[in-house]
């Protein structure tokens, strides 16, 4: 009754880009605009990317994206719960579905981005097995940014 299912979805996806829109109007009352950090979705790279849209009764409550660094790293890219559908185990599903997909393609890190005002969002991730660590790419000198990592072959 309750099941969450997981699709697989392209970058045009209308669902995707609802979720996505969602996202974005929640972090604006978060932060400044230059400390919302998004993803260029008609930059051809975009392509290397994997999206996600979790389902729960035929409504996309979620969303999330996994995208390459290097050959070894992963960053968690889009990802959100809408907020009336958060603290029911959909935020963990979609994680650990995006963890398991590059696990499988041979990444042996994941990494993210967040902010201190999500604390939610900080405590959940320290919940799933990730670690603190210094700014990475374009994170480095944002002073809204806390970044964190976690090693997916352990």
């Amino acid at each position: 009754m309750n099941e969450i299912t997981m699709t697989l979805v392209r970058e045009t996806d209308k669902d995707l880009q609802e979720l996505i829109a969602k996202l974005d109007d929640y972090l604006s009352t978060l932060y400044p605009a230059e400390g919302i950090f998004g993803l260029d979705l008609t930059d051809p790279k975009v392509k290397e990317t994997l999206f996600v849209v979790a389902y729960q009764e035929g409504r996309p409550v979620g969303c999330g994206a996994v995208r390459p660094l290097d050959e070894e790293v992963v960053e968690i890219k889009r990802f959100f719960v809408d907020i009336p559908y958060r603290n029911r185990g959909i935020a963990s599903r979609i994680l650990l579905y995006l963890e398991e997909h590059a696990k499988n393609r041979g990444y042996r890190f994941s990494r993210l981005e967040t902010g201190e005002p999500q604390e939610e969002s900080v405590h959940f991730y320290k919940k799933l097995g990730y670690a603190q660590i210094e700014p990475f790419g374009e994170y480095i000198g944002s002073e809204y940014s806390l970044c964190f990592e976690k090693c997916l072959t352990s």
